[in-house]
């Protein structure tokens, strides 16, 4: 679930992330076990064997999509895994084995509840001694603005002074 929102709130279009999701239940299913706890052998002998008769673009694109699930879960459940497991989270395709090819990841991984009032209230703290007062306030605002109600950024820089107060 983690993995579809994050590709989602990237930019992706369904029939992308469809496709992602597709070749990670199509691992899984010949894995027989949860994909976090593949190792780089488990890996190796995956990509060795089952795609191999497959274009080398469909090879690519199932290392590609297995190393964006392991870094969205590296980056927002590795803590939850280890602490239920005690296995510690990481991707079994290692840089020997990466696939050619750029695979910069489209994630957007949001803050947790806590990060996000904590970034405000250290931010708000900081509103009475600013020296740009009128600037900053209005930055602050369309920040919790955004981060409350998921407003677009066009529509929050539109916001003046007088809107603010």
């Amino acid at each position: 679930m983690g993995f579809v929102l994050a590709r989602a709130s990237a930019g992706l279009a369904d029939g992308t992330i469809r496709g992602d999701v597709g070749h990670l239940e199509q691992m899984r299913s010949w894995f027989g076990r949860q994909l976090w706890e593949m190792e780089p052998s488990d890996a190796d002998a995956y990509f060795g064997k089952v795609p191999r008769a497959s274009p080398s673009g469909t090879r690519l694109r199932r290392s590609q999509t297995l190393t964006t699930y392991f870094l969205v879960l590296e980056l927002r459940y590795k803590v939850e895994i280890d602490r239920m497991t005690g296995r510690v989270t990481k991707c079994p395709i290692d840089e020997m084995n990466r696939p050619r090819g750029s695979s910069d990841a489209a994630l957007r991984i949001s803050s947790s509840g806590p990060e996000v009032k904590m970034l405000f209230a250290g931010w708000g703290g900081e509103l009475a001694t600013c020296w740009k007062v009128a600037p900053t306030a209005r930055n602050y605002t369309a920040s919790k603005l955004m981060s409350q109600v998921g407003g677009r950024v066009s529509e929050a820089c539109k916001l003046d002074l007088a809107d603010i107060k």
